[in-house]
């Protein structure tokens, strides 16, 4: 069965065919929304109680809480709401609140202590960090200069961002960062490197810090670059953070697949420029993200025009293919943003443009972008509490089984392995 609908893209309204979603459809897309205190999605916590897709599009959610006046309601059923409204066909969502049987919350919180014990390939990343992958479906769009300058204009609104280099073999954030120096570390855990933007701090990892000069090759294979992924996220100390960015490759391959496996709540946003070819491929990582059960977030058009000294814009890789690709794909298109020398100048001088123009055509853009994503399709999570603090407890427990850490020294240079 397939549902018509209207997709707001920001350049005009455009309708789009999709199939309408199975309950399970949505629920695999919920195990996506994190409890911000159990640290387990709703789904394996049994928190989700009922599903019922309607003809039209409409989707009723009833969740169960730990308790009915629980604190934490409004900022689940703003996560449930953004989840679901990520899969092609729904209309809109609702969400109904139950309360738990002394069972449900029984099994709940046994669920979630074995997880703090026992899930040992738990990341670093805080349960409460909002995950933004910035992907594209080629290389040459400008998605690492997409990541360096939001994450730039995200701290300068306050808050704490960390970016992770997960473009392996092409790392390039070091040198747009102006970051240097290998990563140290202690207690057991590599430490990212900092960069201070007005007094709030970007943390970065890359493999751009563990190899021994920018023009290194890396020859790896699919499977070590997942592992290397996965070593990103466990190993790394990256401490409280709103946000985490993460330069994703190119494509659709095993680095994008280990990150929906790793980070389930991480959501997706799709670079792309004017021209048709861009969008044509940007629209496969889209459906990657969608067979993944992770939600599309929206589409920056970068390089979208240039604008003149005079104010006048000339649309030199053409127009519209950012709202023709939201348009197909379901999703807002969330920023354009426009040529300047400076972006590429900055880039390579390692002076991204929103942290050194942000009253120029691009660095607004960024400052926009950052705005819509903190205050609208990605608001930092609001901790109140509303659970048992054992959990707490059971966390500290398992540091002190642990025993005393023993202080890592600086990583050394990678030898990439043969073949």
């Amino acid at each position: 069965m397939t549902t018509t609908q209207q997709v707001n893209t920001g350049k005009g309204t455009a309708r789009h065919a999709a199939r309408l979603p199975t309950p399970d459809d949505v629920r695999r897309m919920l195990e996506g929304v994190i409890d911000p205190e159990l640290h387990a999605s709703v789904v394996e916590l049994g928190m989700v109680d009922d599903v019922v897709v309607d003809e039209a599009g409409g989707v009723r959610i009833t969740v169960a809480l730990t308790t009915a006046g629980c604190p934490l309601r409004a900022q689940i059923k703003k996560d449930v709401e953004s989840k679901v409204r990520g899969l092609p066909g729904v209309a809109n969502v609702e969400v109904a609140y139950g309360e738990m049987t002394a069972e449900q919350k029984s099994a709940a919180m046994a669920r979630a202590r074995f997880n703090a014990r026992e899930n040992a390939a738990a990341t670093e990343v805080p349960p409460t960090t909002r995950t933004l992958a910035v992907a594209s479906g080629k290389g040459g769009v400008g998605k690492s200069s997409v990541t360096v300058n939001l994450a730039v204009a995200l701290a300068a609104r306050g808050f704490t961002v960390g970016v992770l280099d997960a473009d392996i073999w092409g790392f390039s954030i070091p040198r747009m960062l102006g970051v240097e120096g290998r990563l140290g570390g202690a207690d057991g855990k590599i430490h990212p490197n900092v960069v201070d933007v007005d007094g709030h701090q970007v943390k970065v990892v890359s493999m751009g810090f563990l190899v021994d000069d920018e023009e290194t090759a890396l020859m790896w294979r699919g499977l070590i670059l997942t592992r290397a992924l996965e070593q990103f996220l466990t190993d790394v100390r990256w401490g409280p953070m709103d946000y985490l960015l993460i330069d994703m490759p190119p494509g659709t391959g095993d680095v994008q697949m280990g990150l929906a496996r790793l980070l389930p709540q991480a959501e997706l946003l799709v670079v792309t420029t004017p021209a048709r070819a861009a969008q044509k491929v940007a629209a496969r990582v889209a459906d990657m993200a969608r067979r993944s059960f992770m939600k599309v977030v929206g589409v920056v058009e970068n390089m979208s025009a240039y604008v003149a000294p005079d104010g006048s814009e000339v649309p030199i890789f053409g127009s519209g293919g950012g709202a023709a690709l939201a348009g197909e794909i379901g999703a807002p298109l969330v920023a354009s943003i426009p040529i300047e020398p400076e972006v590429s100048e900055g880039g390579d001088a390692g002076r991204p443009v929103a942290m050194t123009h942000p009253d120029g055509p691009t660095g607004r853009a960024f400052a926009e972008l950052a705005r819509r994503l903190a205050e609208e399709l990605m608001p930092p999570v609001e901790m109140a509490g509303c659970t048992a603090r054992m959990l707490i407890e059971a966390a500290r427990a398992k540091k002190a089984d642990a025993g005393a850490a023993t202080p890592v020294a600086p990583v050394a240079p990678v030898t990439p392995p043969a073949g």
